[in-house]
This record gives structure tokens, C-alpha cells and sequence, in this order.
């Protein structure tokens, strides 16, 4: 099999959100999810070479999401199907700023299975980057992160894949924060590109300003990095202030739901397009201030 441009790791939900009448719309999404469909989208689909790893039910849900996701020009070769499993649900609401809340029923998601064996890694296909986030390793058991995590340092240590990370710290996913703290910096120190968000970062890691997130990251070489700062625009380890494009604010925020996600989408789009950094740290910005200004974690093409 072709090797894939990106590969991304984790977890779809069906999406339940209230509608304009006194119902819910369904759709679909999860953090790595959204980046996927994103970053296909901004290639465009004769350039996109994007698949997604996960598991889901044989459950009607779950039947939609696969045909969701081919719709959206990804590889679902990977997607496995639980015969006891479900597709997780959430409902989410949006404030009038557009930030949201969420209630989860996730007990029984299929992906909480994920690398539950010792061979199930080696399923993992080739990719020039593969991507993951905290979500992914705190959704699945200490055995399996521990395996999944080994098998990615592995790959990035002979060249075989560039890994992909965005912290994206959500404390009630966790055993606790140390665990979680432990286990994301061991994966800084493991991928080679880097996406995290200044308001994660401070949360999980207790700095105590965005300068010192920066000042962290610059430690590091990696391949790329962009640190997400919301409606100031991202921040970067290369580029001179005199370089560096500037980021109009979005024309509207309707809901910032999948506002991360869709940045990691138009950044990865651009990269592996061989666009340089300002070009990258635009394009994700642009579709970012695009996504917050309509409702739903995947807005409409």
C-alpha cells in the first residue's frame, strides 16, 4: 500500500448538537478526526493522501462515520470494527462567545480498545507523519499507551515516520495530572513536530506565562513546531518577529469546538505541500478563523 501522507491516531464520536428547533443534529467528530478531514480538505482531494486509525461499532452510528469519512477522502482501511463495542456519543453547547461545553458517554467507545495487544502496533500503516494527541493516550489503557508510545519513538528514532503531537490536556480523561504530565512530556520528547496550545501547555505544566511555554519548546530541535495562542495567531521557534505574517482576527466566532484541530489541519496541509513556515503558521490560522465562525466541530465545504 501507497505510503500515506499522514496518518492520524484516535478517537470519533457521533456529535449530538442542538439544532435551530427543539431538536439535535447528529454528526461527527473527535480532535484527531477534525485534523484529519481538515488537513484532506486543504490538500484538496486529488493531492490528499490522509487515513485515520481507530475502532468503532457495527452500530448504525458507526456505519455513518465510515461513509463520513470516505465522503471526506480518507483512507478507512484502518478503521476497525467492534462486534461489542459502540461508537462514543457527546453533546456539546456553545456560550454566546462561542465557547463550548461538553457531556460525554464514552464508556463503551470501540477506540478505547486501541493497541490492547502486543502485535496491534505493527497494524499501524506507513506515513511520512503519523499524529496523535493527548486524547488519543488518555482515552486508551497505561499497557497500550506504553506500547503505542515505545512504537513511535522507535519509528521516529530510524526516520521511518515524523511524529505528530498536540498535548490537547483534558484533566477529566486522566487518571490524574501526574500521570498526565509524565506521559506528555515523555511524548514532546518523542515527536518531532510539535502543536500545542499555550492555554493547555500553562494548565497541565504550571507556566506561568506564555513566554515560558515558548521558552520550553525553544529547548528542543524539531522538525517544525507552532504554538497555537488562540486569536493572537500562533507563535514561532524560527521565524524573526520581522518575518513573521500577521493573523487578522476571525470575522466571527460562532463556535470554537474544533478551532486546535482545524489549525493542525491547514499547518499539516501546508507542510506537506513543502510550504515554508510563515505559509504553514497561515494556513493554519486562516482555516482556523474560517471553523470558529460557524457551528459544529466539521462545518459544511
Amino acid at each position: 500500500m501507497e505510503k500515506l501522507d499522514l496518518l492520524a491516531i484516535g478517537e470519533v464520536m457521533a456529535e449530538l448538537r442542538r439544532d435551530d428547533g427543539s431538536g439535535f443534529a447528529v454528526g461527527f467528530a473527535g480532535d484527531t478526526f477534525n485534523t484529519a478531514v481538515y488537513t484532506a480538505r486543504a490538500m484538496g482531494a486529488s493531492a490528499a493522501n490522509v487515513g485515520y486509525f481507530t475502532r468503532v461499532g457495527t452500530d448504525p452510528l458507526s456505519s455513518d462515520l465510515i461513509a463520513l469519512a470516505k465522503d471526506e477522502n480518507l483512507d478507512t482501511h484502518h478503521v476497525a470494527q467492534d462486534h461489542d463495542k459502540l461508537i462514543g456519543i457527546y453533546a456539546v453547547s456553545t456560550d454566546s462567545t462561542g465557547e463550548r461545553s461538553f457531556s460525554y458517554w464514552r464508556e463503551n467507545s470501540a477506540a478505547r480498545q486501541l493497541f490492547s495487544h502486543d502485535e496491534s502496533v505493527n497494524a499501524l500503516p506507513a506515513a511520512r507523519i503519523t499524529y496523535l494527541s493527548g486524547i488519543t493516550l488518555a482515552i486508551i489503557s497505561a499497557p497500550a499507551r506504553r506500547r503505542l508510545m515505545d512504537h513511535l519513538a522507535a519509528q521516529s528514532a530510524t526516520g521511518e515516520t515524523l511524529v505528530a503531537f498536540d498535548s490537547n490536556y483534558r484533566p477529566k480523561l486522566w487518571e490524574d495530572q501526574a500521570t498526565a504530565r509524565n506521559v506528555m512530556a515523555e511524548m514532546w520528547e518523542i515527536a518531532d513536530i510539535a502543536l500545542p496550545s499555550i492555554d493547555d501547555e500553562m494548565d497541565l505544566f504550571g507556566d506561568t506565562s506564555e513566554d515560558s511555554v515558548i521558552s520550553r519548546f525553544s529547548k528542543k530541535a524539531w522538525h517544525a513546531c507552532a504554538i497555537k495562542r488562540g486569536v493572537k495567531g500562533p507563535a514561532s521557534l524560527t521565524l524573526a518577529a520581522s518575518d513573521m505574517p500577521d493573523f487578522p482576527p476571525a470575522a466571527r466566532v460562532v463556535d470554537t469546538t474544533a478551532a486546535g484541530d482545524s489549525f493542525n489541519g491547514g499547518y499539516f496541509a501546508a507542510l506537506l505541500q513543502g510550504k515554508m513556515e510563515a505559509e504553514c503558521l497561515l494556513g493554519g490560522h486562516n482555516l482556523a478563523s474560517l471553523v470558529v465562525g460557524a457551528p459544529g466541530a466539521i462545518i459544511a465545504k
